[in-house]
């Protein structure tokens, strides 16, 4: 199992493109593994024949280093190809042993274990009900608890007592033990009949097919990379001090310039835009592009601006490289070609490693603003919301003031503190506004 990704630590076989028996060459594709960021197809480094196969398809949680397949030269005989002893899937845990018990006897010698069979769940005892089952040796393996929280209660053990008399009262014959109980008469609630369905001690899972009972759930294994997504953003916010600002920008000018180019056949859309004027505004203010690198600041040279892309896999960050020296429409193909492969799980790691500023848009699923969770080592991440219509006092061409209707969109910067102070933050999104604002300034970088 190879390292497809820099924080790779293991991988799941999606699917294996090659035989056993099959001859391979030197760049060949052997199978497709899920990586924490993307499915990525591994190429063979040799060439000869597929011997074997040790980690069958579907496999999950495939450490780094673990054999999966052998291959062997051409002209041996792969089938009996020698296996190494450590290779394969690692091992499984072994199962565990079965429980057995010795057939109730007559007479009772010792109290008593309360062991948990299989298929049945733990009950809990309260100290009244275990002193009279261990003293009267009573079976316990068809306990049935009516107390707070499944608890079998001293009522509960005393009911079992009374029925085991009534049953073989000549067999009972309670242990004799240093400080036996006193007897004590068998309160009226003993007779009581059981309630109809008593509460379980631990709620059970959910049955497919079945209106779910309160307290049931069902429980959904995490892929590799909703595991990276998840340990990632309790990074982020744990240990990046997360800094807000936000500005609302008038995109009438985008809208008008949108319609102008559809007319010209050439389609793009306000989310092209919002990265070409982002882009633009790192190039005019450089110490926006940076990283932090635990103890140093980084300035990138090349402009990265990594999208939020989301897939059935999870949320993933495709970049487009060198964006500030690419067109509107350049920028428009590659997006929606990066998109494409995100969703498809075919980006390559170099396609999505690496970036030097986010940008994650809601606006599609009618969002006005958020705040979005910084994707370290980068120190900034913009959220745009949707464009949404207001009176706006706006100044005509002889200054007087006057309402109108316009299109505004919310964009919020989250900046890390240690990299991009509140004044480098506040300026960074007034030229960000401005170029918004303006389009006609993307062309002039």
């Amino acid at each position: 199992m190879p390292a497809l990704s820099p924080t790779m630590e293991e991988g799941n076989i999606v699917k294996w493109l090659k035989k056993e028996g099959e001859t391979v060459s030197t760049g060949d594709a052997l199978c497709e593994i899920e990586t924490d960021k993307a499915v990525v197809t591994m190429e063979s480094s040799e060439d000869g024949i597929l011997a074997k196969i040790l980690v069958q398809e579907g496999s999950k949680n495939v450490r780094l280093g673990s054999v999966i397949g052998l291959l062997v030269e051409e002209g041996q005989d792969w089938k009996q190809v020698e296996i190494p002893a450590d290779g394969g899937a690692p091992p499984s845990a072994p199962p565990a042993p079965a429980l057995t018990s010795s057939p109730a006897g007559p007479s009772v010698s010792a109290p008593p274990k309360l062991e948990h069979h299989p298929g049945k769940l733990p009950v809990r005892l309260s100290p009244a009900a275990r002193i009279i089952l261990e003293t009267h040796g009573l079976d316990t393996t068809n306990l049935i608890p009516t107390g707070p929280r499944g608890i079998f209660t001293k009522e509960d053990a005393l009911r079992l007592l009374q029925e085991k008399q009534k049953s073989k009262p000549t067999e009972l014959k309670p242990v004799v033990s240093p400080a036996p109980p006193q007897p004590t008469a068998v309160p009226s609630q003993a007779t009581a009949v059981p309630p109809a369905y008593p509460r379980p001690a631990v709620p059970p899972l959910s049955t497919p097919g079945q209106p779910a009972a309160p307290g049931t759930f069902t429980e959904i294994p995490a892929s590799n990379i909703r595991r990276v997504i998840a340990k990632r953003l309790t990074e982020s916010k744990t240990t990046i001090p997360h800094a807000y600002a936000a500005a609302d920008c008038d995109i009438d000018a985008i809208l008008r310039l949108r319609k102008e180019l559809a007319k010209e056949d050439i389609k793009v859309s306000v989310n092209d835009f919002i990265i070409k004027a982002t882009a633009v505004t790192l190039k005019q203010m450089p110490d926006v592009n940076a990283t932090w690198n635990g103890e140093v600041c980084r300035q990138l040279h090349s402009i990265d601006v990594s999208i939020a892309v989301a897939t059935d896999r999870g949320l993933i960050t495709p970049i487009i490289k060198d964006a500030a020296s690419k067109g509107i429409k350049e920028i428009a193909a590659s997006a929606k070609a990066l998109a494409k492969k995100a969703r498809d799980g075919k980006l390559l790691p170099e396609e999505y490693q690496g970036g030097s500023f986010s940008i994650s848009n809601l606006g599609m699923f009618g969002i006005s603003d958020f705040t979005a969770v910084i994707n370290p080592p980068q120190a900034c991440i913009l959220a745009v919301g949707r464009a949404r219509a207001e009176l706006k006092l706006v100044e005509d061409e002889e200054g007087n003031e006057k309402l109108e209707q316009r299109q505004l969109m919310t964009v919020t910067l989250s900046s890390d503190g240690r990299v991009v102070d509140d004044e480098l933050a506040s300026k960074f999104l007034t030229t960000l506004k401005a170029n918004i604002e303006n389009p006609i300034r993307l062309a002039l970088c």
